[in-house]
């Protein structure tokens, strides 16, 4: 695991640009604590510099930038290939001789042998890349199929820059930054900046399953973005090839697929973990590591001082069932007032998911035994673990049978009243009071009364600041961006199912992990992302995933084969903490501050009374706006180091 950057730009004086590339490692630093490297063509005009994380192939034959052995191509890398042993017996059969033990040079190789495409094509990893082709002069970048590794990109001033990090492109000389209000407008909407936006105007993040071209022509350089893998066409294929087999067949594949893609993400010549949540999709993965390891697996989780989020003792009781060798770290109200001034430093653009908190810490824990942790990431968009999945549509087929000025007069009646007021009301009534603050969620099916379409619901379940956006002078934002995943064909289960793959999981999942786990130096892997699971999961029935009001049917039934039902079998928190209680508490003057309504009217990005508003009404106890004040507290933190 690594990072890089570099430029495409008017060749200086070649003093000046390895300066230039030496200050861009500089934040990557995190990413790759092992080693540096640097490379530029000859003419100048081409840069890249990288940060090595040793995981694989630990000796100096692994150092990048890398040159191929026909020296036509230069590639600055950043993931893990695990079917690299496999391409390289094929390759080694075919005459080709390796120098090293790194997947960075199976990479080359194959890309010499097969072509770009056709590589592309054939690795079974996680990746970002920048590759020259000194014979063409043409730049690609390349990014793997769900997005795990991050990759920005675009032209500042007359310099074409790129690389792993934001942070790493700030110290070119054409560095322009700025703010792009569309952007900040989906941010503070979805709490992350959605792809193919960065939060800076003209920088882009590439999409996953893409690579894009840079070709000089003449003393022009064009753009050409190309597909090998979309998630969108794998399950739009699905739907014309469908699994044939019974539910058996089904559970004993994924089962083998699963097992083969957690084995071979074993690969590695440095210590080696996971996380464990307590939650299906981290206890399968562990479950998985550990009926092929040979000796106990270390697993990390973390445990909140608030009891009602707490949930280390149940990844305990598991731990001690599978007998791994076990951390637990409890994250208190401190923890988080020393974590919190860091975040702009491990998230270089705004983002706004409150279990970034704990994911840091977890993270950081782990560091200190291994270098490489597995996470269960992906199973609830694959398999069908989140709630919208069992009861969405039910939902939805109930609201269209009440018409809609009934439903608009039932959203008033129920916003009517606090949801503190109707938590009281709710503590009166027989098996209604256990339930954790039921005023929000009324107040949140209250919002979601009066969507014209399966779409439009699903997009006021995932979106916060709904009763008006505070950002100042956007010009607007698309009605969706996830409108692809809805086709007429595709059932609204399957199709929030897929619009959730497409942005939610690499744009804030997979950003979250990404950022927290690499600010400490861990390299974080996900077996539930290996695409041949992907695929045949998207070629079975919707109910071998999602029936009888839960998820993860056919996940769960794999799980039976190491883990007691019992043991994993409760409410599902994830990493959920009580942010709401520490913006009143001991977070509450950084609040003040950053909320201050003249700073916000002097800065100009917030609507100060849209925004001051809620602040109150979170501060009284009327209503929990934890998640709206969380956007926009952390882009206030982030925009303040911009000018450091």
């Amino acid at each position: 695991m690594c990072g890089f950057a570099g430029f495409v730009a008017v060749p200086r004086h070649r003093e000046s640009s390895l300066g230039i590339l030496h200050r861009m490692a500089v934040p990557l630093i995190p990413r790759g604590p092992d080693e540096q490297g640097i490379w530029l063509s000859a003419d100048g005009a081409i840069g890249l510099a990288h940060r090595r994380l040793a995981v694989v192939g630990l000796g100096p034959d692994g150092r990048q930038p890398m040159v191929s052995g026909s020296g036509r191509w230069v590639i600055a890398y950043n993931g893990e290939i695990y079917n690299c042993p496999a391409l390289r017996t094929e390759l080694s059969a075919s005459g080709v001789t390796f120098r090293g033990s790194s997947d960075t040079e199976v990479m080359l190789a194959a890309i010499e042998a097969w072509g770009l495409e056709a590589s592309l094509k054939r690795f079974v990893g996680m990746f970002a890349f920048a590759l020259w082709d000194g014979a063409n002069r043409i730049l690609h970048l390349a990014r793997d199929r769900f997005g795990e590794k991050p990759l920005y990109y675009g032209w500042q001033g007359k310099a074409f820059l790129f690389g792993s990090d934001l942070a790493a492109l700030r110290p070119h000389p054409e560095w322009e930054g700025g703010v792009d209000r569309t952007a900040l407008a989906l941010y503070v909407r979805y709490n992350y900046v959605p792809q193919p936006w960065s939060i800076h105007p003209k920088l882009k993040k590439l999409a996953p399953g893409t690579w894009l071209e840079l070709a000089q022509n003449g003393e022009r350089w064009t753009e050409k973005r190309n597909s090998y893998w979309s998630a969108l066409q794998v399950a739009t294929n699905a739907s014309s090839t469908p699994f044939q087999g019974s539910e058996s067949d089904a559970e004993e594949l994924v089962h083998g697929l699963l097992k083969q893609a957690v084995a071979g993400q074993l690969m590695a010549e440095v210590p080696l973990g996971a996380f464990l949540s307590g939650g299906i999709d981290s206890t399968t993965i562990v479950a998985l590591m550990q009926s092929v390891a040979e000796r106990p697996v270390r697993t990390f989780t973390i445990g909140f001082a608030e009891s009602g989020y707490d949930e280390s003792e149940s990844a305990r009781r598991i731990a001690a069932h599978l007998g791994t060798d076990h951390r637990v770290c409890i994250l208190g109200a401190q923890d988080a007032l020393t974590i919190i001034p860091q975040l702009p430093a491990f998230y270089s653009e705004p983002f706004a998911d409150a279990s970034q908190l704990p994911t840091i810490l977890v993270s950081r824990m782990a560091r200190e035994e291994v270098t490489v942790a597995l996470s269960g990431d992906g199973g609830d968009e694959i398999f069908g673990g989140y709630n919208r999945y069992v009861w969405g549509e039910a939902l939805w087929r109930r609201m269209g049978l009440v018409p809609t000025w009934s439903q608009e007069l039932l959203r008033k009646a129920l916003q009517a009243g606090s949801p503190a007021a109707w938590d009281v009301c709710a503590g009166l009534l027989p098996g209604v009071s256990a339930v954790r603050q039921p005023g929000e969620k009324l107040h949140k099916f209250a919002s979601l009364l009066g969507a014209d379409s399966p779409h439009a619901f699903h997009e006021r379940l995932i979106s916060f600041w709904q009763s008006g956006n505070p950002v100042l002078g956007s010009a607007g934002h698309p009605v969706s961006i996830r409108a692809n995943a809805w086709q007429p064909k595709r059932g609204m289960t399957e199709s929030m199912m897929l619009a959730d793959t497409l942005n939610y999981l690499p744009d804030d999942i997979l950003v979250k992990v990404d950022r927290a786990a690499m600010g400490v130096s861990l390299e974080t892997r996900t077996p539930f992302l290996d695409h041949r699971v992907f695929e045949f999961v998207w070629s079975l029935p919707l109910s071998f995933r999602v029936r009888r009001n839960s998820g993860k049917h056919l996940l769960r039934t794999v799980l039976d084969r190491y883990v007691p039902r019992e043991l994993v079998e409760r409410p599902k928190s994830g990493f959920a903490l009580p942010i709401h209680d520490w913006l009143r508490g001991p977070l509450r003057d950084w609040c003040e501050e950053l909320l201050n309504e003249s700073r916000l009217g002097r800065e100009g990005y917030f609507d100060p009374v849209l925004v001051r508003n809620a602040w109150n009404e979170h501060l009284s106890g009327r209503r929990n706006r934890q998640y709206d004040l969380w956007s926009i507290l952390m882009f206030q933190a982030w925009q303040e180091t911009q000018h450091q």
